[in-house]
């Protein structure tokens, strides 16, 4: 026999007693569920008018009657699918109606803050629901993607100049930035903190939207970065001025590993084609000086410098300066590169020196001296410039040592360049001492002195140890040459005339060691050698020139007989009678001195058959 249907008496027996037994889920801090819902219409309408607690309410009533309309008998599947779409649906459009909510809290001036309080108690209320049917789960995270939807709203209304507005574009949007999250956060504090239960965490929430709107806003930001200053003020903003802005809070902003070491390696990269610009740039710059033949520049001390070249110190120095703020590691890579960009770039720097500075040696002795000017100028600045590296030898000992040989090289090689054009200046001159021309005038040797003299103003303006070197090698080439002219047989003197020669010889020999002390000679021992040479062509007593080989011999051993010979071939070609014990002695002298003297000069000069 069929079971009867059931009575309609029945089925409202059965809803009061279901009714009874879910009494709890059918109120909400104190207000109790509509035992009947209003149309899905009006629901629509309570949402849109951002009465939440009532659409809220309405909602939890139709989700209650669908379940009990299940749960009862003779419900339309088709209908109830319906239903069941009309529920999900409203649900969906108080959730999104609730994110924007919380994502206009973001904006000045505040919602209503009641507003706030309702999205909390429905995100609660559902979260208590999950597990039942027609539940839908992820409320709390609908909640945060809203709250960080705001906070990308928020930087995005930070000003923004171009680059062509503003050259500083990049730091003033970074400062104000910061400024504007740290408004953001102290607002949450005092104005929506209060809206939300503690469960929700809510600056702890902010915190962390902030760190990730920030990181996105960054690398957006990082695209449009292509100079080293702006690269500079990123790196600066996230690692020093960001989290500084909210040091007094728990929640210190980092930006993401990944997205640093980017920006760290694009900024390295920068710093070293900025490197590279700036020393290509002081090779222009330094042909405009050579081709407007503009005088070198005087550091305070007074010594020819280039203000160009040293640049290069103070750019290495400022890099390392501010590298060393961001990242160690970091910081050794490029001051490692710098290092090693220079020694190429001396190679090209004397290559473009040599070729757009040779043509002022053919003109007037205005450019000579000019070019002279620019040879102590460099050779100042390297000199300086190895000097100020040793601050890098303890971190990159192989570098400086590098750049010290290749620094040495390029100094010797300018120090050189301009010891050979004194030499070629002034041979001519030398040359022509030792005649008969050379005792009646002294217009020779005074051309000599004369380029002496020039040279001496000029290596005051040299720094030390090259000035040393410099005025020590120039020394010793003019007191070379000008006593390998006794030996070439140019000239012998007769009677009277080698009385004469000795006291020219005399007293041109102390000009040449005045000169050559102002200029700071450390060469000492080769000041007694004129008088020597100047006594034995000088003595009348042909007997007593014995006598004078002695001091001779003991300070210069490396004197050949062959030397002694000549010299006294100048003082009287006619000399012969005791020619031969003089030679004698000669070689016991040189016998007993052996090699007690290391130091050469008549080994390195000149002597003609």
């Amino acid at each position: 026999m069929a079971k009867s249907p059931t009575s309609v008496k029945d089925i409202f027996r059965r809803l009061s007693s279901i009714r009874k037994s879910k009494k709890k889920t059918f109120e909400i801090n104190g207000t109790k569920i509509p035992l009947k819902p209003c149309t899905v219409l009006q629901i629509t309408d309570y949402i849109e008018k951002d009465m939440l607690k009532e659409a809220y309410l309405n909602l939890l009533s139709m989700r209650q009657n669908e379940k009990l309309k299940v749960e009862g008998e003779g419900v339309s599947p088709t209908n109830q699918v319906a239903k069941e779409t009309d529920v999900n649906d409203l649900f969906e459009t108080l959730r999104n109606k609730m994110s924007v909510i919380v994502r206009n809290s973001s904006a000045l001036p505040l919602p209503n803050k009641e507003l706030l309080v309702h999205v909390a108690q429905i995100i609660l209320e559902e979260e208590k629901r999950q597990g039942e049917p027609g539940a839908m789960p992820g409320w709390r995270e609908a909640w945060r993607d809203a709250v960080l939807d705001g906070v990308r709203d928020a930087l995005r209304k930070v000003q923004l100049d171009s680059r062509e507005q503003n050259d500083s574009w990049l730091a003033v949007h970074l400062g104000l930035l910061g400024k504007a999250v740290v408004e953001d956060l102290e607002r949450v504090k005092t104005e929506l903190l209060s809206s939300y239960p503690a469960d929700f965490k809510v600056f702890e929430t902010y915190v962390s939207c902030h760190h990730e709107a920030v990181g996105e806003h960054l690398k957006r930001l990082l695209e449009k970065v292509t100079e080293l200053k702006d690269y500079q003020a990123l790196l600066d903003f996230i690692i020093h001025r960001y989290p500084s802005d909210l040091r007094d809070e728990q929640g210190i902003l980092i930006v993401e590993e990944e997205l640093l070491n980017d920006i760290k390696t694009s900024y390295c990269h920068c710093q070293m084609e900025d490197f590279k610009s700036a020393l290509d740039n002081i090779i222009i710059s330094e042909k405009k000086v050579w081709t407007m033949k503009n005088s070198p520049d005087r550091a305070d001390d007074g010594f020819l410098t280039s203000k160009n070249y040293m640049a290069i110190f103070q750019l290495i120095a400022s890099y390392a300066e501010n590298l060393e703020k961001i990242d160690e590691n970091l910081g050794k890579s490029v001051i490692r590169f710098c290092l090693e960009e220079l020694n190429p770039f001396h190679t090209r720097f004397e290559e473009e020196f040599l070729q757009h500075t040779r043509s002022l040696l053919t003109s007037d002795l205005l450019d000579c001296c000019l070019w002279v000017k620019y040879h102590i100028s460099y050779i100042n600045c390297f000199n300086s410039l190895k000097e100020k590296m040793q601050f890098y030898r303890e971190n990159f000992s192989a570098q400086v040592e590098q750049l010290e040989k290749d620094v040495d090289g390029l100094i010797q090689r300018l120090t050189q360049t301009l010891i050979k054009h004194f030499k070629t200046d002034i041979k001519p001159y030398i040359d022509g001492m030792m005649t008969k021309k050379w005792l009646k005038t002294n217009e020779d040797f005074k051309e000599v002195t004369c380029r002496i003299e020039n040279y001496r103003g000029l290596c005051k303006s040299m720094r030390a140890p090259s000035a040393q070197v410099f005025v020590n090698e120039v020394h010793y080439y003019v007191a070379r040459e000008y006593v390998s002219q006794l030996m070439k047989k140019k000239y012998s003197c007769k009677k009277t005339k080698s009385e004469d020669a000795a006291v020219k010889l005399r007293e041109q020999w102390k000009e040449l060691r005045k000169l050559f002390e102002d200029m700071g000679s450390s060469l000492n021992w080769l000041y007694p050698l004129g008088d020597y040479l100047s006594d034995i062509i000088g003595m009348e007593n042909e007997r007593k020139i014995k006598d004078l080989l002695i001091p001779l011999v003991s300070n210069y051993p490396d004197i050949s007989k062959k030397q002694l010979s000549a010299v006294l071939y100048f003082r009287d070609s006619s000399f012969s009678l005791e020619k031969h014990n003089v030679i004698n002695q000669f070689t016991l002298l040189k016998r007993d001195a052996g090699n007690t003297n290391h130091r050469s000069f008549f080994t390195d000069t000149e002597v003609l058959s």
